[in-house]
């Protein structure tokens, strides 16, 4: 009798754990932040929840958003400008994700004014031009970079959400079928496991500049960091620490910014407001919306 009693609560527990596997782990619940700032917007749904706080740091004006997300493999976009022809600006870019209700600024790109190339880079500056940094770039699974032997740092978005990567091979990188990737320079990684990797010899780790900065929370919730150009910004070493005494996230990464830098969100009307941006166009954007109908 005892060995049926085990075997029927085994046949149990693994029908449950089969169904769960079939619908998905439930997600997290919405991070319990102890840091608040002033609350500018909000947008609060059941499978999307974000707060624009506004704040003061080392004299700096900042922006800090909490973005909870149901299944953020789903619900994190990418709006890009045409590979190696133009750039546009943020408001524009926004026009490809209708849905989004929350829009940033994203990746690092090359331009004639700003046109150094990383020196393990193959082919010649020309190639860069309004295209990202980093040594691969995938685009709604599109493919239109793949450096063999030069290590990508940036992120990518894949089933789970959003993936840091420090100097993975290219190939690894694609053998994981990304939708997505954003990419700077081979520094922006600056935290990784809630420590920092910053780079001490880093020309922008004690230069204050605007930023914009995202940071992963945990498998549901994401932190986006804006500095704005007041007292000329905040440097990298500020962020860290910033980060790492008030959050302490698994990771986090310099998207582009200065110039570039934008923040922007959709109301009730459908109606596009800027939080921040400085006007300058942008390669890419990355976007949080409501989780599709299926």
């Amino acid at each position: 009798m005892r060995k049926l009693m085990i075997l029927l609560v085994c046949l149990f527990l693994l029908t449950a754990s089969s169904a769960l596997a079939q619908q998905g782990a439930a997600p997290l619940p919405p991070y319990d932040h102890t840091f608040f700032g002033e609350l500018i917007a909000a947008h609060d749904s059941d499978t999307l929840k974000w707060q624009i706080e506004q704040f003061a740091y080392e004299e700096a004006e900042c922006y800090l958003t909490k973005v909870w997300m149901a299944d953020p493999g789903k619900q994190i976009g990418k709006a890009a400008s045409d590979w190696q022809q133009n750039v546009q600006d943020t408001a524009q870019l926004a026009l490809q994700e209708p849905d989004a209700s929350l829009i940033i600024n994203a990746s690092g790109y090359v331009t004639r004014v700003y046109s150094w190339i990383p020196d393990n880079y193959p082919g010649v500056s020309s190639d860069y031009f309004f295209t990202p940094l980093g040594s691969v770039t995938v685009t709604d699974g599109v493919v239109y970079r793949c450096l063999e032997g030069v290590p990508y740092y940036g992120l990518t978005l894949n089933e789970d959400g959003l993936r840091l990567h420090v100097g993975d091979d290219p190939q690894t990188v694609l053998a994981e079928n990304p939708s997505q990737t954003w990419s700077f320079y081979v520094e922006c990684p600056v935290i990784a496991d809630h420590q920092s990797i910053l780079d001490p010899e880093w020309r922008f780790t004690h230069s204050r500049a605007m930023r914009t900065i995202v940071a992963k929370m945990d498998a549901n919730n994401y932190l986006l960091l804006t500095v704005t150009r007041t007292k000329n910004g905040l440097s990298m070493q500020q962020c860290v620490d910033f980060l790492l005494s008030e959050f302490s996230p698994e990771w986090a990464y310099n998207l582009d910014g200065g110039p570039s830098s934008a923040l922007m969100f959709r109301d009730d009307m459908s109606r596009l407001n800027p939080v921040w941006s400085n006007g300058q166009e942008n390669v890419d954007i990355m976007t949080f919306s409501e989780l599709p109908m299926e």
